[in-house]
């Protein structure tokens, strides 16, 4: 994977020095209407998808929680109430758009105080080893450019006994479900984009991105082969969403 020149940007491909940058202009388009459309796209679900990956995260207070490609910072804002004072969290996101409205929105919500922010890229993670009690990543591992690269960073900074959580669209199971979510992708979404967010071909990419993300149980293996152990993953809406969860053992 490290020697290929190019890799995918939706159903492009591009020079694998590119990819991030592309990625950014993306996010940077989409940054102010980002909650919104969330809320559009999934008719508001992308809430409990959240809350169900809180959950599996098992996090307690005092602990330390890295929350990788953070956006506008849902889970870490529930991660911030569940390690109290004595805990952190560490909110980041590649994208200064993205970093920035999340930020705004938690200090607008008071959460503060046991929270702070980094601009960083997965692939290169600025911490020491076993340093998180858990790391998650949602809706982000699909844009990264070398997912090995990014999950073997992960279990680099992980303490023994740590957790890392991937929450991903995913491939749903069953015919019928994936042709009405591929006319609902390539169809509603991008007129959503235009009409909300004023981009009809960044909401394209990201139906794209999810088309070219590795299914539930390559992505499984990718864990493993990361060194993750006790990998396994959760489907949510029939698989249109799934939750990956591996142990630093």
């Amino acid at each position: 994977m490290s020697d290929r020149k190019t890799t995918h940007f939706g159903y492009k491909q591009v020079a694998v020095g590119e990819k991030a940058a592309q990625v950014r202009g993306v996010f940077d388009s989409v940054a102010s209407s980002y909650d919104l459309m969330n809320d559009l796209m999934s008719l508001g679900v992308h809430r409990l998808w959240k809350r169900r990956t809180v959950t599996l995260a098992g996090v307690r207070r005092g602990q330390r929680v890295l929350d990788l490609a953070a956006g506008t910072g849902d889970l870490s804002e529930r991660f911030a109430g569940l390690v109290g004072r004595e805990g952190e969290v560490v909110s980041t996101d590649i994208n200064a758009a993205m970093l920035g409205r999340g930020r705004e929105r938690l200090v607008d919500l008071g959460v503060v105080g046991n929270i702070r922010y980094a601009q960083v890229d997965a692939e290169a993670l600025p911490f020491p080893a076993n340093h998180f009690d858990c790391i998650s990543i949602g809706f982000g591992l699909r844009n990264v450019t070398r997912k090995q690269r990014a999950l073997e960073e992960m279990l680099r900074v992980l303490r023994p006994g740590g957790r890392v959580l991937v929450l991903e669209f995913s491939h749903p199971a069953g015919y019928p479900l994936r042709k009405a979510y591929d006319l609902y992708s390539f169809s509603v979404l991008p007129i959503l984009g235009r009409l909300v967010a004023g981009d009809a071909d960044s909401y394209r990419y990201l139906a794209e991105s999810i088309r070219m993300h590795p299914n539930q149980e390559t992505l499984q293996n990718m864990m493993e082969q990361a060194g993750l152990e006790r990998c396994e993953f959760f489907n949510l809406s029939g698989g249109i969403v799934a939750i990956h969860r591996g142990f630093k053992l």
